[in-house]
């Protein structure tokens, strides 16, 4: 389950290639993505492999994981705003192949239910790139939230708004709220694969060994899931038993 890479680049170069020939081989597929600074390499490589032997993209779809409240397209803290400065913009993907959360709906939960119904009504995901909160969320999904969630507006703990209010200028502009995927949209995903880097996700990977499937450490719900993989650089493996890892370079 816990795969150890060399680097974060090393983890960039091994998953972007997995990526290209997952849309090579199904270029109808329906691709999971994820933000941070954690998959910045990862997209950053992607393109990287993309402008050298490009597939078809034509018919491929992607779906984000979360989006928060209050923050129109075009503000730079958006996820909106992240995955067109970082990927889509330069892939050219159609308006028709990306799905984000709309943060500014005027009906919230309405946008949800409707989320989750473009996801399923596509045919679910073939793929789910995910990160990790140092509190063990995926998506937004904080601690608490059941396993059978689809997608919802979260409240975000104080965990989450003190470590993501650094992307923020001014840190009042830190959103309270978000949309995000549900544990229930993460786990039907076909295939998942989350990425760890630096040794302030250390405790949290260690937790997530430790935690059998428990609604307060979200993340262990990936334990119920039969094809999932853990990528993390040697900093975020640290406080693991040597026996749970697999190393790849």
């Amino acid at each position: 389950m816990f795969f150890v890479f060399s680097s974060p680049a090393a983890i960039a170069d091994h998953l972007s290639q997995h990526l290209v020939e997952l849309i090579r081989n199904k270029p109808d597929c329906r691709l999971g993505l994820a933000t941070g600074s954690t998959m910045e390499p990862v997209y950053a490589r992607l393109l990287q492999r993309m402008q050298k032997d490009a597939p078809d993209l034509s018919r491929l779809t992607t779906f984000n994981l979360d989006e928060y409240i209050g923050l129109p397209a075009s503000h730079p803290q958006s996820y909106n705003y992240y995955m067109h400065h970082h990927l889509f913009d330069r892939l050219g993907l159609d308006d028709s192949q990306i799905h984000l959360p709309d943060g500014m709906s005027s009906d919230p939960d309405h946008e949800c239910r409707n989320y989750s119904a473009a996801i399923a009504s596509a045919g679910g995901l073939d793929f789910q790139l995910l990160g990790v909160g140092t509190n063990g969320h995926i998506g937004f999904n904080e601690p608490d939230t059941p396993f059978d969630s689809l997608t919802h507006v979260i409240e975000l703990s104080e965990n989450t708004r003190l470590d993501n209010s650094r992307f923020f200028d001014n840190t009042d502009e830190m959103p309270t709220h978000a949309i995000t995927m549900g544990i229930k949209d993460i786990l039907d995903a076909r295939e998942i694969v989350l990425v760890a880097t630096g040794e302030h996700k250390a405790d949290v990977m260690n937790l997530l060994y430790r935690t059998p499937a428990d609604p307060k450490m979200p993340a262990s719900a990936l334990k119920l899931h039969p094809n999932v993989r853990i990528y993390l650089d040697a900093a975020a493996a640290s406080r693991l038993p040597a026996e749970a890892l697999h190393h790849v370079d």
